[in-house]
């Protein structure tokens, strides 16, 4: 029995996040001749050309997309409405996958049509390395197939979750879409702290990072809660207490939680803005 062709999957715009996605198709072992990428930029077309030999590169949108299964729109918000022009008219049923924050699937079905359908995601930076978080919303349009395929293209950079209402891509915004800011932050001020109170520049900066590295990844690996981890490094009367009550006393988990609340509403305003 012959096997299925796997669908061309094209990528309109070629920029980081699009990178990392084709890299991770083609580790994953999606065939490179089935990927197509446009972008105007002709110095990037021959970058990516160079970088993932076999896939083919467009100047022109349209053509890129013809008889794709799949169009992954990888534009800045900003550009999107230029960048779908050439697509309003394209024949079949292709899945198109978004990945430009604040852009919603309303406003994305008022330039396609409504009975396209449509996948918006919401990835982060560490997707650029393969550990990203992304999460997924499909409208009513998207069949079992389609969300396969969508899967496939977003698991290629790290962790996907599927969520039933759209409004919920406001709170992974706040989450893992802004959250790689916080872990830098906490970074920044920790390595900061560490040299006021004597520490050398360099080794505060490496033994911070791989803290904060080591703490993720046992947090990733062990069954227990982060709130058990925490109490086993926690003993009475020690030093790891200590710091922690500072940090409660200060708020430091309502801090968070607003600032949490006001990035998703800040995402939800952009998303009506744009609509």
């Amino acid at each position: 029995m012959n096997q299925t062709p796997e669908e061309t999957i094209t990528f309109i715009g070629g920029g980081n996040m699009a990178s990392s996605l084709i890299g991770g198709l083609i580790q994953d072992g999606y065939p490179a001749n089935r990927i197509r990428v446009a972008d105007p930029d002709e110095k990037q077309r021959v970058n990516l050309a160079t970088q993932f030999p076999g896939i083919a590169v467009f100047e022109d949108n349209a053509k890129a997309a013809q008889e794709a299964g799949c169009i992954v729109l990888a534009v800045k918000p900003q550009l999107m409405a230029q960048a779908l022009q050439p697509l309003t008219q394209i024949a079949g049923n292709p899945l198109f996958i978004s990945i430009a924050a604040g852009i919603s699937c309303k406003w994305l079905t008022h330039y396609l049509g409504d009975s396209r359908a449509i996948v918006r995601a919401m990835p982060n930076t560490p997707s650029l390395i393969g550990l990203g978080a992304t999460g997924a919303y499909g409208n009513s349009n998207v069949n079992a197939k389609q969300r396969d395929m969508a899967d496939r293209i977003l698991r290629a950079v790290g962790e996907l979750q599927w969520f039933e209402e759209e409004s919920a891509l406001n709170t992974v915004t706040a989450l893992s879409g802004s959250g790689p800011a916080y872990v830098f932050l906490l970074i920044e001020a920790m390595e900061a702290a560490a040299v006021s109170l004597g520490l050398p520049a360099d080794a505060a900066r490496a033994l911070t990072l791989h803290t904060v590295h080591g703490a993720s990844r046992l947090a990733l690996e062990s069954q227990d809660t982060p709130a058990t981890l925490r109490q086993r490094v926690t003993s009475p009367g020690g030093t790891t207490e200590k710091a922690l009550q500072i940090m409660e006393s200060g708020g430091l988990r309502e801090l968070i939680a607003d600032a949490m609340g006001a990035a998703s509403h800040r995402a939800r305003e952009l998303g009506e803005k744009e609509t």
